[in-house]
């Protein structure tokens, strides 16, 4: 492999996203040469990476011909075609994460199955087909409902109540989970790169819109005893090691009502959970997920300060050009850091960016995120 340090080094992206935008941040520090491909050619990363290609990310061509002009290849999104990565690895790309990683992940049912082979505690489920195979009898109310592929941000999830809910469903594969009564919903990054060197960022909590199913709130530390935070910290480590992931791993955690930790699902990337990071963290997920695929030394994944993330989604009722409402009145408030992700169209709850508050006070950072979030409006012209 090419030093990552020349001038002949390119490091391939699939995904232009937002969360590839923060990424090209870490590699314009360190003049790495970035290639991305996404099928938007107004994606946040169009503008801000040496070279910009457009294709869709589950066309196997598409992924396989981009992959070849890279030295190595990495993802912002799992939604990508696995073949052609596998086919890559098979000659001598370095893809991360791998696509052996990547095909348990991709698919919930899959990914459940690996947790219950590999004894990591994790929701009671059952598999299906197609949601029309859900068998009444075989279900107790309310169960969660999840597609199997294709999930984001709270799509493909559905509480069901009652037999009415289920016809509202697509007919597609899906899984049905045990409703777990849980304290919090907690989550962990781990870094893992290609020697085996692994770091934990602190667990951080989560707190969801109840509409939407999206994060609101991210706040680093969870707010939960010393014991907990080992316990959360050392299943998501099994995770990490078990799936043989290299690159940030995100764990996303319940914690039940007498302290048990059980895994809710994973992504294999940058993540929502880790966007405090940027302005809290030693080293940013951003940074991190770069030095781990890279196989470079990691960094300190500590935390300078408190942090909270608020994310910022399109209003009810907005649909066309945003329009950031009061940014410039949030920004008066000490700690506060607005980051926009270049979106140019918004429309109810589509992430559009998030605000960063750190506080040496994690309490105080969480009533200036409520300040914030009722004062800064994402809407349309």
């Amino acid at each position: 492999m090419k030093n990552y340090f020349s001038s002949d080094f390119k490091l391939g992206v699939l995904g232009g996203g937002q969360l590839g935008k923060m990424l090209l941040s870490e590699t314009h520090k360190y003049d790495i040469y970035t290639v991305v491909l996404d099928n938007a050619i107004d994606a946040p990363c169009a503008q801000i990476c040496n070279e910009f290609h457009i294709g869709e990310l589950m066309d196997y061509d598409a992924v396989y011909n981009f992959g070849k002009q890279v030295d190595v290849l990495t993802i912002e999104i799992e939604h990508v075609n696995v073949d052609a990565l596998e086919a890559l690895e098979k000659e001598g790309i370095k893809v991360f994460p791998s696509s052996e990683t990547l095909r348990i992940i991709q698919n919930k049912a899959i990914q459940k199955q690996f947790f219950t082979d590999h004894s990591i505690p994790t929701a009671s489920f059952k598999r299906y087909n197609s949601t029309s195979e859900i068998n009444e009898s075989e279900v107790s109310y309310p169960f969660v409902w999840k597609s199997a592929q294709f999930g984001y941000d709270g799509n493909g999830v559905k509480m069901v109540k009652s037999s009415n809910d289920l016809k509202g469903l697509p007919n597609i594969e899906s899984i049905t989970e045990e409703l777990i009564p849980f304290k919090n919903e907690l989550a962990v990054i781990v870094a893992r790169n290609s020697d085996g060197e692994v770091k934990t960022y602190p667990v951080v909590e989560m707190e969801f819109h109840p509409e939407a199913n999206q994060v609101e709130y991210v706040i680093c530390p969870a707010r939960i005893s010393n014991e907990v935070a080992e316990k959360a910290k050392h299943i998501a480590l099994k995770v990490a090691t078990k799936i043989k992931h290299v690159g940030l791993l995100a764990v996303e955690l319940f914690q039940t009502e007498n302290d048990e930790i059980i895994v809710n699902e994973i992504a294999p990337r940058t993540h929502n959970s880790g966007h405090y990071s940027i302005e809290a963290s030693y080293t940013s997920q951003f940074e991190q997920h770069l030095r781990s695929v890279l196989n470079l030394p990691l960094g300190n994944t500590e935390s300078k300060v408190a942090g909270i993330m608020v994310n910022l989604v399109g209003e009810e009722g907005y649909i066309g050009d945003v329009i950031y409402e009061n940014i410039d009145e949030i920004m008066k408030i000490d700690g506060v850091s607005p980051h926009i992700y270049g979106k140019k169209q918004t429309r109810p709850f589509r992430k559009m960016g998030h605000v960063t508050i750190v506080h040496k006070d994690i309490n105080e950072a969480r009533k200036i995120a409520e300040t914030v979030k009722k004062t800064i409006r994402v809407i349309s012209k």
